[in-house]
């Protein structure tokens, strides 16, 4: 007997009793089973009495027994009730007796309800691909400084801002000497913020050939724990004064860039393909997210407090590793991660609701990714990595990865059909509303 009680939100309790006469056989059946495959002293195999198999193997056989009634009676309560569990079971389960009925509750999370209301004719807008000249230019000159050569300063003068100055450097924290913190003839770029505030001030004005001592403080904030916000001294010499030297924009220049290029002409048009093709991309995936976004905002589904734990935290995780490859150290993510709580929530409701209204509109119109679909869509991988078609093969070779993959083709293919048939207003970028799912 098995009753179903809805608890708050998703959130149901199974009520399963055992009568004793089921508890009774299963046990039964797991004495005889151990008698008859061991043997005692004294007695020949399968002969002794089930007294002393009872004696000798209790614990063991209720055990076995008392996770074989939980598995095969929780399992039919389920299809009995028709419910559709969505988290693990929480089991809370009496004392094994024999001649006694066995009672056990289980609760857990369901699957929700998904209502497709409207997601045909969905009214979304779509950023305006715009693409401004200085666009361009801003590529090149990136191109050009990537490429400029150092030359010595010719004039009789003192080190300025844009200028490269060559240096000898020491540093000290309380008259020892600093850890990494020495170099020779080290080419520094006055006003690129590249050494610790003061630094490259306190070198604008010298001379060549001139030595000084920089009295400076690590910021409170800096990468390496250890020494952030000490006070510092720095002894400077400073040996050349350099400044950089940018290329002419002209065929020559462009041909430099690249073989198949051959006038600057032909360069502007290839960058310009580029930013077109980025830009492209780039609309099309915030796009792509906002119409998902609009379509969990006229279709409401309740999102099951468990997955959206789980899912929070690996989104803080994922972003956590991003920013640690980025050089914040874990104290700044801590202030980061309470900063954008809110964000790492409504992110994560919206995956959980956007996924589950996929799933539900592939089943309505019936999209499903094929094995041929699978295999395809990794030779497109292939493709596009310049990988052999095997190693892909062997990357997506786990059912778990394999899964993704197929839910990735059908998500595209439900998005193909959200798309096709929205309303989509193109307007200016500073216009696009933002989508609020309550």
């Amino acid at each position: 007997m098995a009753q179903l009680e809805e608890l708050d939100g998703l959130n149901r309790k199974l009520t399963v009793e055992v009568p004793k006469d089921k508890v009774e056989q299963e046990l039964n059946e797991a004495y005889n089973q151990i008698k008859g495959q061991v043997t005692l002293p004294g007695f020949r195999k399968g002969k002794a009495p089930i007294s002393k198999i009872k004696t000798l193997y209790k614990d063991k056989v209720h055990q076995d027994v008392l996770q074989r009634i939980i598995s095969e009676n929780y399992t039919k309560a389920l299809q009995e009730h028709s419910a559709d569990p969505i988290s693990m079971p929480k089991i809370d389960f009496d004392e094994l007796k024999e001649g006694e009925d066995f009672k056990f509750s289980a609760e857990f999370e369901i699957r929700p309800a998904v209502k497709l209301t409207k997601y045909e004719g969905l009214k979304v807008q779509k950023e305006k691909l715009n693409l401004d000249d200085s666009r361009i230019d801003e590529v090149l000159e990136r191109m050009r400084a990537d490429r400029a050569e150092n030359t010595p300063v010719l004039e009789d003068r003192p080190a300025q801002t844009g200028d490269v100055a060559k240096i000898d450097f020491e540093g000290f924290i309380d008259g020892a000497p600093l850890e990494g913190g020495q170099g020779n003839d080290f080419e520094l770029e006055l006003g690129s913020n590249s050494f610790i505030p003061g630094f490259e001030e306190g070198i604008e004005g010298m001379a060549i050939n001139g030595v000084k001592e920089l009295d400076l403080k690590f910021p409170d904030e800096y990468h390496a724990p250890e020494i952030a916000g000490k006070s510092v001294k720095f002894k400077v010499t400073l040996k050349a004064l350099l400044k950089k030297s940018l290329p002419e924009l002209n065929d020559d220049f462009a041909k430099a860039m690249s073989e198949e290029i051959e006038t600057l002409d032909k360069l502007k048009e290839r960058i310009k393909e580029d930013i077109v093709q980025g830009e492209t991309n780039r609309i099309d995936d915030e796009f792509k997210q906002r119409l998902l976004r609009v379509l969990v905002k006229e279709n409401p589904v309740e999102v099951p407090g468990s997955l959206f734990q789980e899912q929070k935290q690996k989104l803080i995780q994922d972003t956590q590793n991003r920013m640690a490859q980025q050089g914040m150290t874990p104290d700044q993510f801590e202030e980061y991660k309470t900063k954008w709580d809110a964000d790492f929530e409504d992110t994560s409701r919206f995956m959980i609701q956007s996924s589950f209204l996929i799933d539900a509109l592939a089943k309505e119109l019936e999209i499903k990714a094929s094995e041929a679909d699978v295999t395809n869509k990794i030779g497109e991988y292939a493709k596009q990595m310049g990988l052999e078609v095997d190693k892909v093969k062997q990357f997506y070779d786990t059912p778990e990865r394999r899964s993704q993959l197929s839910f990735q083709i059908t998500e595209d293919r439900v998005v193909k059909f959200l798309k096709d048939s929205a309303t989509v207003t193109e307007v200016e970028a500073d216009k696009i509303e933002d989508v609020k799912i309550s």
